[in-house]
Protein backbone atom coordinates (compact mmCIF):
# COMPACT_ATOMS: atom_id res chain seq x y z
CA UNK A 1 0.00 0.00 0.00
CA UNK A 2 1.08 3.54 -1.02
CA UNK A 3 0.74 5.48 1.79
CA UNK A 4 1.25 9.26 1.86
CA UNK A 5 1.30 12.19 5.04
CA UNK A 6 0.99 15.48 4.62
CA UNK A 7 2.65 17.26 7.21
CA UNK A 8 3.32 21.46 8.27
CA UNK A 9 5.94 22.41 9.89
CA UNK A 10 4.35 24.85 12.61
CA UNK A 11 5.80 27.18 15.68
CA UNK A 12 4.85 25.53 19.05
CA UNK A 13 1.75 27.70 20.40
CA UNK A 14 3.11 26.49 23.97
CA UNK A 15 6.12 28.54 23.37
CA UNK A 16 6.39 32.56 24.12
CA UNK A 17 5.37 34.33 20.44
CA UNK A 18 6.86 37.30 19.79
CA UNK A 19 5.25 39.43 16.97
CA UNK A 20 6.83 41.93 14.67
CA UNK A 21 5.88 44.29 12.39
CA UNK A 22 3.24 42.38 11.58
CA UNK A 23 3.69 38.66 11.32
CA UNK A 24 5.53 35.88 13.37
CA UNK A 25 9.16 36.56 14.25
CA UNK A 26 10.82 33.52 13.56
CA UNK A 27 13.77 34.00 15.54
CA UNK A 28 12.14 33.59 18.59
CA UNK A 29 9.58 30.78 17.61
CA UNK A 30 10.16 27.08 18.66
CA UNK A 31 8.95 25.02 15.87
CA UNK A 32 7.46 21.54 15.71
CA UNK A 33 5.33 19.02 13.68
CA UNK A 34 1.77 20.24 13.52
CA UNK A 35 0.12 17.95 16.33
CA UNK A 36 -2.62 16.46 14.55
CA UNK A 37 -0.13 15.50 11.39
CA UNK A 38 1.47 13.58 14.34
CA UNK A 39 -1.86 11.64 14.45
CA UNK A 40 -1.53 11.31 10.73
CA UNK A 41 1.90 10.27 10.69
CA UNK A 42 1.26 7.35 13.72
CA UNK A 43 -2.11 6.35 11.49
CA UNK A 44 -0.39 5.72 8.48
CA UNK A 45 2.43 3.36 10.61
CA UNK A 46 0.18 1.34 11.72
CA UNK A 47 -1.69 1.11 8.30
CA UNK A 48 1.24 0.24 6.92
CA UNK A 49 2.34 -2.02 9.68
CA UNK A 50 -1.37 -4.06 9.38
CA UNK A 51 -1.34 -3.87 5.73
CA UNK A 52 1.31 -3.65 4.44
CA UNK A 53 3.44 -0.82 2.34
CA UNK A 54 5.20 2.19 2.65
CA UNK A 55 4.68 5.34 4.32
CA UNK A 56 6.03 8.84 2.53
CA UNK A 57 5.81 12.08 4.55
CA UNK A 58 5.40 15.23 2.25
CA UNK A 59 5.58 18.89 3.06
CA UNK A 60 6.07 22.14 1.31
CA UNK A 61 8.41 24.88 2.85
CA UNK A 62 12.44 25.66 2.94
CA UNK A 63 15.31 23.75 4.25
CA UNK A 64 14.78 24.59 7.51
CA UNK A 65 12.10 21.91 7.41
CA UNK A 66 14.24 18.90 7.43
CA UNK A 67 14.52 18.89 11.29
CA UNK A 68 10.54 17.84 11.53
CA UNK A 69 10.73 15.29 8.31
CA UNK A 70 13.72 13.68 9.99
CA UNK A 71 11.59 13.81 13.48
CA UNK A 72 9.17 11.87 11.46
CA UNK A 73 11.24 9.55 9.56
CA UNK A 74 12.44 8.69 13.19
CA UNK A 75 8.41 8.09 14.05
CA UNK A 76 8.57 5.00 11.61
CA UNK A 77 7.47 6.41 8.07
CA UNK A 78 9.77 5.44 5.26
CA UNK A 79 10.41 8.15 3.35
CA UNK A 80 10.27 12.21 3.21
CA UNK A 81 9.74 14.26 0.51
CA UNK A 82 10.54 17.99 0.98
CA UNK A 83 9.15 20.62 -1.34
CA UNK A 84 11.11 23.38 -1.40
CA UNK A 85 9.25 26.76 -2.24
CA UNK A 86 11.82 28.72 0.07
CA UNK A 87 12.98 30.79 -3.19
CA UNK A 88 9.92 30.97 -5.88
CA UNK A 89 7.35 31.67 -3.39
CA UNK A 90 7.06 34.94 -1.09
CA UNK A 91 3.90 35.14 0.49
CA UNK A 92 1.72 31.29 -0.09
CA UNK A 93 -1.72 30.33 1.38
CA UNK A 94 -3.50 26.97 1.48
CA UNK A 95 -3.68 27.53 -2.19
CA UNK A 96 -0.06 27.25 -2.55
CA UNK A 97 0.45 24.44 -0.76
CA UNK A 98 -2.62 22.52 -1.83
CA UNK A 99 -1.44 23.07 -5.63
CA UNK A 100 2.03 22.05 -5.15
CA UNK A 101 1.27 18.63 -3.32
CA UNK A 102 -1.58 17.98 -5.61
CA UNK A 103 0.88 18.85 -8.64
CA UNK A 104 3.15 16.03 -6.90
CA UNK A 105 0.90 13.87 -6.03
CA UNK A 106 -1.05 13.56 -9.54
CA UNK A 107 1.66 11.19 -10.98
CA UNK A 108 2.21 9.18 -8.29
CA UNK A 109 0.34 5.58 -7.42
CA UNK A 110 -1.48 6.94 -4.11
CA UNK A 111 -3.65 4.52 -2.16
CA UNK A 112 -3.96 6.43 1.05
CA UNK A 113 -3.48 10.20 1.94
CA UNK A 114 -3.60 11.73 5.14
CA UNK A 115 -2.90 14.80 6.84
CA UNK A 116 -4.26 16.72 9.91
CA UNK A 117 -7.79 18.20 10.58
CA UNK A 118 -6.39 21.47 10.88
CA UNK A 119 -2.73 23.62 11.88
CA UNK A 120 -2.70 25.16 14.91
CA UNK A 121 -1.26 27.95 13.42
CA UNK A 122 -3.76 28.63 10.51
CA UNK A 123 -6.73 26.08 11.31
CA UNK A 124 -7.95 27.07 8.00
CA UNK A 125 -8.26 22.80 7.59
CA UNK A 126 -8.47 23.62 3.56
CA UNK A 127 -5.29 21.91 2.13
CA UNK A 128 -6.45 18.21 2.90
CA UNK A 129 -9.57 19.00 1.26
CA UNK A 130 -8.19 20.87 -1.43
CA UNK A 131 -5.55 18.09 -2.37
CA UNK A 132 -8.35 15.44 -2.88
CA UNK A 133 -10.73 17.91 -4.84
CA UNK A 134 -7.22 18.19 -7.42
CA UNK A 135 -6.74 14.29 -7.57
CA UNK A 136 -10.39 14.02 -7.56
CA UNK A 137 -10.51 12.02 -5.01
CA UNK A 138 -13.18 11.11 -2.19
CA UNK A 139 -11.53 12.81 1.34
CA UNK A 140 -13.32 12.49 5.23
CA UNK A 141 -12.42 15.33 7.36
CA UNK A 142 -12.06 14.65 11.60
CA UNK A 143 -11.68 10.89 11.43
CA UNK A 144 -11.38 9.30 14.58
CA UNK A 145 -11.63 5.44 13.46
CA UNK A 146 -10.50 4.04 10.03
CA UNK A 147 -10.86 0.51 9.36
CA UNK A 148 -9.41 -0.73 5.67
CA UNK A 149 -10.33 -4.50 4.06
CA UNK A 150 -9.00 -5.13 0.78
CA UNK A 151 -10.21 -1.62 -0.80
CA UNK A 152 -12.97 -1.18 1.38
CA UNK A 153 -12.92 1.47 4.18
CA UNK A 154 -15.03 2.20 7.06
CA UNK A 155 -13.99 5.54 9.03
CA UNK A 156 -15.56 6.89 11.84
CA UNK A 157 -15.34 11.03 12.35
CA UNK A 158 -15.77 13.36 14.95
CA UNK A 159 -19.52 15.98 14.45
CA UNK A 160 -19.84 18.07 17.32
CA UNK A 161 -19.67 15.98 19.95
CA UNK A 162 -21.62 12.56 18.04
CA UNK A 163 -19.92 10.10 15.48
CA UNK A 164 -20.49 9.71 11.90
CA UNK A 165 -19.97 6.28 10.27
CA UNK A 166 -18.86 6.58 6.35
CA UNK A 167 -17.99 3.82 3.84
CA UNK A 168 -15.64 4.79 0.74
CA UNK A 169 -12.82 2.82 -1.07
CA UNK A 170 -9.23 3.34 -1.69
CA UNK A 171 -7.56 5.65 -2.71
CA UNK A 172 -9.08 8.50 -0.64
CA UNK A 173 -7.66 11.25 2.25
CA UNK A 174 -8.35 11.33 5.32
CA UNK A 175 -7.65 14.23 7.50
CA UNK A 176 -6.86 13.43 11.67
CA UNK A 177 -8.36 14.40 14.61
CA UNK A 178 -7.44 13.95 18.63
CA UNK A 179 -8.25 10.33 19.80
CA UNK A 180 -7.15 8.86 16.49
CA UNK A 181 -4.36 7.30 17.98
CA UNK A 182 -1.64 8.29 20.55
CA UNK A 183 1.39 9.53 18.48
CA UNK A 184 4.70 7.32 19.25
CA UNK A 185 7.77 9.23 20.59
CA UNK A 186 10.70 8.70 18.16
CA UNK A 187 13.10 5.96 19.91
CA UNK A 188 16.61 6.21 20.22
CA UNK A 189 17.34 3.00 17.43
CA UNK A 190 14.54 5.32 15.07
CA UNK A 191 16.19 8.49 15.35
CA UNK A 192 19.71 6.70 14.23
CA UNK A 193 17.83 5.16 11.98
CA UNK A 194 16.24 7.94 10.59
CA UNK A 195 19.55 9.63 9.45
CA UNK A 196 20.11 7.10 6.78
CA UNK A 197 16.33 7.68 5.37
CA UNK A 198 15.75 9.01 2.07
CA UNK A 199 15.10 12.59 2.28
CA UNK A 200 14.26 13.93 -1.15
CA UNK A 201 14.32 17.74 -2.19
CA UNK A 202 12.06 18.93 -5.11
CA UNK A 203 11.43 22.47 -6.55
CA UNK A 204 8.92 23.69 -8.35
CA UNK A 205 10.98 23.36 -11.74
CA UNK A 206 10.63 19.80 -11.01
CA UNK A 207 6.97 20.26 -10.63
CA UNK A 208 6.70 22.04 -13.70
CA UNK A 209 5.35 24.82 -12.08
CA UNK A 210 5.72 28.68 -12.28
CA UNK A 211 5.73 30.98 -9.63
CA UNK A 212 2.08 32.26 -11.19
CA UNK A 213 0.84 28.87 -10.57
CA UNK A 214 0.99 29.31 -7.23
CA UNK A 215 0.39 32.35 -6.16
CA UNK A 216 -1.62 32.71 -3.10
CA UNK A 217 -5.41 33.65 -3.39
CA UNK A 218 -5.42 35.54 -0.08
CA UNK A 219 -3.25 37.97 1.70
CA UNK A 220 -2.28 38.10 5.39
CA UNK A 221 -2.86 42.11 6.30
CA UNK A 222 -1.71 41.69 9.59
CA UNK A 223 -1.25 38.62 12.65
CA UNK A 224 -1.31 39.94 16.25
CA UNK A 225 -1.77 38.43 19.60
CA UNK A 226 -4.94 38.41 21.91
CA UNK A 227 -5.32 41.01 24.22
CA UNK A 228 -4.27 41.12 27.64
CA UNK A 229 -7.49 39.47 30.07
CA UNK A 230 -7.60 42.58 32.98
CA UNK A 231 -7.33 40.76 35.98
CA UNK A 232 -10.22 39.43 37.57
CA UNK A 233 -12.53 41.32 40.47
CA UNK A 234 -13.18 39.14 44.53
CA UNK A 235 -16.63 40.56 45.37
CA UNK A 236 -16.62 40.93 49.26
CA UNK A 237 -19.47 40.83 51.65
CA UNK A 238 -22.57 39.02 52.18
CA UNK A 239 -23.83 36.55 49.24
CA UNK A 240 -26.69 38.66 48.98
CA UNK A 241 -24.81 42.17 48.45
CA UNK A 242 -22.06 40.18 46.19
CA UNK A 243 -24.96 39.26 43.66
CA UNK A 244 -26.25 42.17 43.52
CA UNK A 245 -22.91 43.45 42.93
CA UNK A 246 -22.40 40.80 39.99
CA UNK A 247 -25.32 41.83 38.48
CA UNK A 248 -24.56 45.54 38.31
CA UNK A 249 -20.53 44.65 37.04
CA UNK A 250 -22.41 42.73 34.50
CA UNK A 251 -24.82 45.74 33.41
CA UNK A 252 -22.39 48.40 33.54
CA UNK A 253 -18.83 46.82 33.07
CA UNK A 254 -19.16 43.85 30.83
CA UNK A 255 -22.46 45.55 29.41
CA UNK A 256 -24.24 41.74 28.44
CA UNK A 257 -27.30 41.69 30.62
Amino acid sequence: MNIYVLMKRTFDTEEKIVIKNGAIYDGEAEFIINPYDEYAIEEAIQVRDAQGGEVTVVTVGGEDSEKELRTALAMGCDKAVLINIEDDVENGDQFTTAKVLAEYLKDKEVDLILGGNVAIDGASGQVGPRVAEALNIPYVTTITKLEIDGTNVKIERDVEGDTEVIETSLPVLVTAQQGLNEPRYPSLPGIMKAKKKPLEEVELDDLDLEEDDVEAKTKTIEIYLPPKKDAGKVLQGELQDQVKELVSLLHTEAKVI
